[in-house]
């Protein structure tokens, strides 16, 4: 399908972390990014020299849509880089616990009772809700990936996927089967080598997953010193942190990085910048979880590479990256007590850019031609748009999710003004996730 984006103001990605606001249009021929045609406008305009007009790529011709903007915004779209889609039927049931409680006692007894086509309802379900956030891929870590990325595909949703393996269900054979089969099934769909954590993985199968990382030259993800109880158990085990016992078994010769990564030692910061490793920041599920705050300005003081993620529906509860990144941004000011630190441009950086990157999705970090047409409509005439001073400020401190016009992916608009576009009625799909969870003991 070829569609031209008429009338619109285009947020265009610089590599210096900036963004230039131009007006103009933008076409879109079957997946792909064809042209791109404005003048800039606003501050952002200093980062074209000497430029009165910007043209990219040649136009498409012919159309199957023709949008007319009316001068409202159209971006990239936020990359959640850190989920557990299929934890939707676990939302608000599972609350005010502290994360130990909340995960041996309450959430893996229930998880213990998914089926595999209850984790492909249960992903619908998070994917509708990420296309209402603007999201237009997500990294997850769940079980049954061949499953979860059937969803994915279903619904023409991008989802990359990491391996939740652990003591408590898996083996390595199965992550390496996991990792040929998702990776051969669409290219909405892919997979990287990774474990749950340190402290519920063995040395054994720990050293098996470092041996698919070697086999695969994969990167490799983990949840990483999400607590201060786990880092100290893991030197109470190893007489390391989770980072210097994964590097020492070679599990990031090939890139990677952690989830949440908040209470961290100073070696690890030195193992994550000299390995080029991400920062997966989760802020709400850790204030809710009591988990503590991730020191994301030092990671950015090191030119450690910081990507965004919401965790799952079960510990945050909400899949929303506008909330996500102002709490990234408001809780590293409270942190370091200075207002002027990771700014606005930083932070949708991390929501689109660093997500894209992170995730291994280099064709779908920032509008440019031969890009992949993963897109967002960002109503400007909502009260809190205006008036437009800055409008990356305006994203991420005052968007929300009512901003969100359409959502589209690899193409295809997926969100339309509230209505869904992906081969699914709503209806059902609430109904079989309520059906799921009645039925669990």
């Amino acid at each position: 399908m070829n569609t031209r984006f008429y009338n619109a103001l285009v947020l265009l990605t610089n590599d210096d972390k900036t963004f230039t606001l131009i007006k103009g249009e933008l076409h879109v021929e079957g997946n792909v990014i064809q042209y791109i045609k404005g003048t800039p406008v606003g501050a952002g305009a200093d980062a074209i020299p000497q430029a009165v007009n910007y043209e990219q790529g040649a136009p498409v011709n012919a159309f199957d849509e023709e949008r007319d903007m009316k001068g409202n915004l159209i971006m990239p779209g936020f990359k959640n880089a850190h989920t557990h889609t299929a934890m939707t039927f676990l939302r608000s049931f599972a609350d005010d616990l502290p994360l130990q409680s909340w995960l041996f006692d309450k959430v893996f007894p229930k998880e213990g009772q998914l089926t595999e086509d209850d984790v492909y309802w249960l992903d619908i379900l998070g994917i509708m809700e990420y296309l209402t956030s603007g999201i237009t891929s997500n990294f997850d870590m769940y079980f049954f990936p061949p499953k979860n990325a059937q969803a994915s595909i279903d619904c023409g949703f991008r989802t990359v996927q990491t391996s939740g393996f652990n003591n408590f269900g898996g083996s390595v054979d199965q992550v390496e089967e996991n990792y040929n089969i998702v990776n051969e099934m669409s290219d909405l769909s892919s997979f990287i080598i990774g474990f749950h954590a340190e402290y519920t993985t063995s040395m054994e199968n720990m050293e098996g997953i470092a041996k698919l990382v070697e086999k695969y030259k994969s990167p490799m993800f983990m949840h990483n010193s999400e607590t201060i109880t786990e880092v100290n158990e893991c030197k109470e085990r190893w007489g390391k942190t989770p980072t210097e016992l994964t590097e020492e078994l070679g599990m990031y010769k090939y890139g990677g990085g952690g989830y949440h990564c908040v209470h961290m030692d100073p070696v690890d910061f030195e193992i994550f910048k000299k390995r080029g490793l991400y920062a997966v920041t989760n802020p709400a599920s850790n204030l809710k979880l009591a988990s503590g705050v991730a020191p994301i300005n030092k990671y950015l003081q090191l030119g450690i590479p910081v990507a965004i993620g919401t965790d799952g529906p079960a510990s945050n509860n909400c899949l929303d990256m506008f909330r996500e990144m102002f709490l990234t941004t408001a809780l590293a000011k409270v942190r370091e007590g200075d207002a002027a630190i990771v700014p606005a441009e930083e932070v949708l950086y991390m929501a689109t850019a660093n997500g894209a990157k992170c995730m291994g999705l280099n064709d779908c970090n920032k509008l440019a031609v031969g890009k992949k047409a993963d897109i967002i409509g960002i109503d400007l005439s909502e009260p809190n748009m205006q008036p437009l001073n800055n409008i990356v400020k305006n994203i991420v401190y005052s968007g929300s999710k009512r901003n969100v016009m359409f959502t589209m992916v690899d193409g295809k608009v997926l969100y339309d003004n509230g209505s869904f576009n992906i081969g699914f009625d709503k209806a059902d799909v609430y109904k079989k996730a309520n059906e799921i969870i009645r039925r669990m003991n």
